[in-house]
């Protein structure tokens, strides 16, 4: 336990310029992240700042966005209403991911889902079912846990992937059916 309070740095400022937000403002600088840029507040969002009560909002000149958002893929949602047609009926392999929009997991194999569906565009048919929405389907193939994948082929269901797994998991299991 000693070790490690003799690795931890404290940060020592004057004691006229100590404050919570004074101390923030210089602390350590972050690691740089590809995924993450911060842009500058449109000119109605610096406005909706300014016009706030509370004074730290109206300080903030930028905003974090997220650059994946831009590059990422629709892949089509499913309901109740047309499983049958969409994936039991089709001709191809159709891989079937079901989701929540609470579910954190779910949100995290998202893009990984759209990655698959542009890499395997023509062999293999991708869709979200929302579990909230369409809550048949999900208890008819027993989805207790999301997120889940399921891979059908001619009407049969083939493979099941429970969890947010790595994309070569996934890939691995396409690869069986396509």
């Amino acid at each position: 336990m000693a070790t490690l309070f003799d690795s931890l740095a404290v940060l020592r400022l004057p004691s006229a310029a100590f404050s919570p937000v004074a101390a923030r403002r210089t602390s350590a600088n972050l690691p740089h992240y590809a995924g993450l840029k911060v842009r500058p507040a449109a000119a109605s969002a610096a406005a909706r700042f300014v016009a706030s009560p509370t004074p730290k909002l109206a300080s903030r000149a930028a905003r974090v966005v997220c650059e994946a958002q831009d590059t990422a893929i629709d892949v089509a949602p499913i309901t109740d209403a047309n499983w049958q047609s969409l994936v039991l009926e089709s001709e191809s392999a159709v891989l079937v991911e079901f989701w929540a929009p609470w579910c954190g997991p779910c949100r995290m194999i998202h893009p990984i889902i759209d990655e698959l569906a542009k890499q395997y565009a023509g062999k293999l048919k991708c869709y979200k079912l929302n579990t909230d929405e369409s809550p048949s389907t999900a208890t008819r193939y027993g989805i207790r846990s999301i997120p889940t994948v399921m891979i059908f082929k001619n009407g049969e269901k083939k493979d099941t992937v429970i969890g947010a797994v790595p994309k070569s998991t996934l890939t691995t299991s396409i690869e069986k059916f396509v």
